[in-house]
């Protein structure tokens, strides 16, 4: 695993609980997941992605990630309405540990209950989070 010092944790993004990142663009927002959860993850092998169209509340669990280690659920960090699917993931679900932030996005949304962004941590506030050892 990455020491702490070499993980990317953009300053522009916003950050979930469970280590999602939402970047805004015109409106909508861009999703995935951290450096610091790929790291934790290891090899990423498989991704279940939701379709455009589908739904989600803040919290729902939306996506699945499968790694030569385990078998975690992703978690919306606001509420949604998914409008694009990053579809390379399907052919190379290991952009997400390459690229995390460029390559390895997850989904593009548009958000049902924008006050909920005030909820996200910021990329100062996500470091602190997963500094403390027992945030993990």
């Amino acid at each position: 695993m990455k020491p702490m010092d070499e993980l990317i944790i953009p300053d522009d993004l916003l950050f979930g609980s469970n280590h999602e990142w939402i970047r805004r663009e015109n409106g909508h927002a861009r999703v995935g997941i951290s450096d610091y959860a790929q790291d934790q993850l290891g090899e990423i092998v498989f991704a279940e992605l939701p379709q455009v169209g589908d739904t989600f509340k803040k919290d729902d669990a939306f996506a699945t990630i499968e790694s030569v280690k385990t078998v975690s659920e992703l978690y919306m960090p606001v509420s949604v309405e998914i409008i694009e699917v990053n579809d390379a993931i399907g052919d190379a679900p290991d952009l997400i540990n390459q690229s995390p932030y460029e390559k390895g996005w997850l989904i593009v949304i548009r958000p049902s209950a924008p006050e909920e962004f005030d909820t996200l941590m910021t990329a100062g506030e996500y470091i602190g989070k997963i500094k403390e050892p027992d945030s993990q």
